[in-house]
């Protein structure tokens, strides 16, 4: 690990134990691990991250976090592990712990184990993005393979009305890019605009990942889909 232009990092592995689509989602074992470790294992070649924190109130994925080469320094409060439970108050939950002990940071990096193919040199460049423009704020996106101009709301009357205000007829190839928040990473600077109102899916600075990058691990379709990805030779 490096100092990258003297800010201190640290990654935030967000993973409670009541998944309900997939029972132990985040240690399942897909390919001869847990999914968890996939995040873990990039995180853990970053060369910018100062520390790798798993925050869960689970003792089997703290067991399984610590055996990866996280850190698990302590448990988060049930009340932030429920179902209704916001990601962003468990990252400022973790991050006053941390700096009751002393360990204050620059930039908070937060790495949801439920997007496995995302890699360290993403995690490397988003940094590098953010830090060079001295943002306070970054999320990735990936292109959309469906273009949201061909999306519709149905009405009560069951017309299809068009999502956005653009002529369908336009040529395929003529289409605009439109790009979708992808949860792979997100950093925030840690300052006074990083509290309980911030909307960490509108992080402003953009760093674009490509499509094959982009899987979201939510159900048992999503395993499969990652699964014959790894089995393929996923980009590395």
């Amino acid at each position: 690990m490096i100092l990258y232009q003297n800010k201190k990092l640290l990654a935030i592995i967000p993973a409670r134990g009541g998944s309900k689509g997939i029972p132990n989602k985040n240690i399942i074992q897909v390919v001869g691990k847990p999914l968890i470790k996939y995040s873990i294992d990039e995180a853990l070649k970053s060369k910018y991250l100062d520390a790798i924190v798993v925050s869960t109130e689970d003792e089997a994925i703290k067991k399984v976090a610590l055996e990866c080469g996280a850190e698990v320094p302590f448990l988060r409060p049930i009340e932030l592990a429920a179902d209704t439970s916001r990601t962003i108050d468990a990252l400022i939950y973790t991050l006053r712990k941390l700096e009751k002990e002393g360990r204050k940071y620059d930039y908070i990096v937060l790495l949801q184990p439920t997007q496995p193919l995302r890699k360290s040199w993403h995690i490397d460049e988003a940094i590098e993005k953010i830090v060079e423009v001295d943002a306070d704020s970054l999320v990735s996106v990936s292109e959309v393979n469906e273009h949201p101009i061909l999306m519709r709301t149905i009405d009560e009357k069951n017309r299809a009305n068009n999502l956005l205000e653009i002529k369908s007829t336009v040529r395929r190839q003529d289409f605009s890019k439109i790009y979708k928040v992808n949860g792979s990473v997100y950093i925030n600077k840690i300052n006074e605009n990083f509290n309980y109102d911030t909307s960490l899916n509108d992080n402003s600075l953009a760093y674009i990942m490509a499509r094959e990058f982009d899987v979201d691990i939510d159900e048992i379709f999503d395993l499969e889909i990652f699964k014959l990805r790894l089995e393929n030779n996923s980009p590395s």
